[in-house]
């Protein structure tokens, strides 16, 4: 049986933060505010993980209210998003993300992403879409005031 499932994340820009994309640190003169490191790629990514799987959201295993979690790289989250869906014999077929940014510019930084992504979730590049749109300046992102990300997965039981 095939699973689908749908996530989305969004953070403002801040100040005195790295930008972490997909696992990556992207030359930005800011980061995103976030309780964790702020990859919204990655956030994105493990609600639609979990949602396929009918295991709940990012939040109900990560809380924000947690100190663990504080700073904590997205990563460690999506290995242990990885550990619950092996637990269960999920088998991703493939993950199709989409990051919403008018700065900076991401392209060239894709195909790390994907690397990064795919080593931590075991799966060939290949099984990994990674793209990066803008809103041509409308709305948050348009006014440079954050990023969003899109997630859709596709589980195998």
């Amino acid at each position: 049986m095939m699973r689908i499932g749908h996530g989305f994340d969004v953070h403002r820009f801040t100040e005195g933060r790295p930008l972490i994309l997909g696992g990556v640190e992207i030359p930005h003169h800011q980061g995103l505010l976030a309780h964790s490191d702020g990859d919204v790629l990655i956030h994105a990514l493990c609600d639609a993980l979990l949602g396929a799987a009918g295991l709940g959201d990012i939040g109900s295993y990560f809380p924000d209210s947690d100190a663990e979690f504080a700073g904590i790289d997205s990563r460690i989250l999506l290995r242990r998003v990885m550990a619950l869906l092996k637990e269960r014999q999920y088998a991703i077929s493939n993950a199709d993300l989409t990051l919403v940014a008018q700065v900076p510019r991401l392209a060239p930084h894709i195909d790390a992403m994907k690397a990064c992504l795919a080593g931590d979730m075991e799966i060939p590049e290949a099984r990994i879409g990674i793209k990066a749109t803008t809103t041509e300046g409308l709305g948050f992102s348009g006014r440079k005031e954050g990023i969003a990300a899109y997630a859709v997965v596709l589980l195998n039981e």
